[in-house]
């Protein structure tokens, strides 16, 4: 009998040990081609063929051939597509939802924390124009009016209220941020339809609807998953809500802003600043409107996540837990479609693919 095969669409450098862990609880442990991350019909053809006898998928990113409908129908074994990151957006939920298969993600500390402390760290450069600042020193200028920057926190000198800073999804990393505002004394509110009152309580953050936020934000961060309804929720007409000069951040997913509307708004000073580190196509083309902003523009290539110490490696260990428990039958600790779990125990519940 063939032992139960597990495709790694997108291999991980350095999860050698949990790879081999699999494959002492007695799997088959294929590796995908390079090549899978290059954009193409070719490859999504050849996905689906290597995933048609596979019980298990799992991997990190993949936006350039995402596991499709067509691989996951390829698939009639399948039970489980599993995420080293946070993100699922290049995944077929709803497909696999509709099968009962799990699909599950990392939503580990060490990537959801890094994307907020990055997040910070844009914002700050941005409200201190430390761009600007930088640039005019090295052209010889020194201490001129441009250089004034934003004071953030509350004064009680002069009753200055500070500013406030408006973020869009209150999950593990709109909560890491505004745990990190938390000193600075300045007022935070959020947009979560999904997250219950007593966790804007807990974060000590105002909970309002999306075009409250827009109005009263000095700052707005994007940390929300990508779905048909954080699509394109950022454009011409949410900008002309926002206030004057109001800065944006985005280390959420690219397709939730239009990029053509911010780069025009950069430009026209109907925004103040922004920060992007998610586009709608990546690498960001040569030609994107969004190179021709000066200094109150930061890009950023997709790396918020990324440290100098494990970076994805805990969530691919989460990843390799999450598959062997799927395959033994146990539902995974960390299943990002929930709505899937009733028809995933009908089909693959208490049955134990393992040896061990």
């Amino acid at each position: 009998m063939p032992k139960p095969r597990i495709l790694v669409f997108a291999p991980l450098a350095g999860t050698d040990q949990m790879m081999s862990e699999l494959a002492a609880h007695g799997y088959d442990v294929v590796l995908g081609e390079p090549r899978w991350q290059q954009p193409g019909r070719a490859q999504a053809s050849e996905i689906a063929a290597a995933a048609r006898d596979a019980v298990a998928l799992m991997g990190t990113s993949i936006r350039a051939t995402p596991i499709s409908r067509e691989v996951i129908e390829a698939s009639p074994h399948l039970r489980t597509v599993t995420k080293y990151s946070v993100g699922v957006d290049d995944v077929d939920v709803a497909a696999a939802t509709e099968r009962g298969i799990l699909v599950c993600h990392g939503p580990t500390e060490d990537n959801c924390f890094a994307v907020a402390e990055n997040t910070i760290a844009l914002m700050l450069a941005l409200l201190k124009k430390i761009r600007r600042r930088d640039a005019d020193v090295r052209a010889g200028q020194w201490r001129e009016e441009r250089h004034a920057a934003t004071f953030l926190g509350a004064r009680v000198s002069d009753g200055y209220p500070g500013i406030t800073v408006g973020l869009v999804g209150l999950g593990r990393i709109g909560t890491r941020v505004s745990q990190l505002l938390a000193p600075w004394r300045l007022r935070v509110i959020a947009y979560d339809p999904y997250v219950p009152p007593i966790s804007f309580m807990l974060a000590g953050v105002e909970r309002v609807d999306y075009e409250t936020l827009l109005r009263r934000s000095d700052v707005i961060s994007f940390h929300a998953t990508l779905s048909d309804e954080t699509r394109m929720m950022f454009g011409a007409r949410e900008i002309s809500l926002t206030k004057p000069g109001t800065i944006v951040i985005n280390t959420a997913r690219g397709k939730m802003i239009d990029e053509g509307a911010v780069a025009a708004a950069l430009r026209e000073g109907r925004l103040g600043g922004a920060a992007i580190d998610a586009f709608e196509e990546e690498p960001l083309p040569m030609n994107s409107p969004l190179r021709a902003i000066g200094d109150t523009l930061i890009l950023s290539p997709h790396a918020t996540a990324k440290t100098d110490t494990i970076e994805l490696r805990a969530g691919a260990e989460w990843a390799g837990r999450s598959v062997h428990d799927a395959l033994s039958g146990r539902v995974p600790d960390n299943v990002y479609n929930k709505d899937a779990i009733a028809l995933w125990k009908k089909r693959f519940g208490g049955v134990d693919l393992s040896k061990s």
